[in-house]
């Protein structure tokens, strides 16, 4: 059975996709993972994880823009804490993602990244990661 690993991150903006997949890729080499899958998870109700291009920084403002103008700031929001647009934005992305992992590698196509997305920062948060090995 293999352990979970905790990633930290520190954000620094309100909305932000922070590129972990470095800190990732050094968390296999922690785990000693040759072969298998590895979920990336967010234990946090107003932060997801996605995966995307991450070689035009462009791609990163473009979604930001795009689910501040699907869920605004502003609306009758019922919660009480005033951040209901960012439990939107975490439900929209989701909590996780899998990735395959080959030859101490992660498997991801030519542009992919790994993004912590913050939605009600900044804040301290973290990420936990386990693997399956085959």
């Amino acid at each position: 059975m293999s352990e979970i690993l905790e990633i930290e991150i520190s954000t620094g903006a309100q909305t932000e996709f922070v590129d972990i997949t470095d800190k990732v890729r050094h968390a296999v080499k922690q785990l000693g993972v040759s072969s298998g899958v590895l979920t990336i998870y967010c234990p946090h109700t107003t932060g997801a994880i996605t995966i995307n291009e991450g070689a035009d920084p462009a791609v990163r403002r473009d979604l930001v823009a795009v689910l501040n103008a699907i869920v605004p700031w502003k609306f009758d929001y019922k919660h009480l804490e005033g951040n209901s647009p960012a439990h939107m934005k975490a439900s929209l992305i989701g909590e996780s993602v899998q990735v395959l992992v080959e030859d101490e590698r992660l498997m991801l196509g030519t542009w992919q990244r790994i993004f912590f997305c913050e939605f009600d920062g900044p804040r301290k948060r973290r990420v936990w990661v386990k693997a399956i090995v085959a």
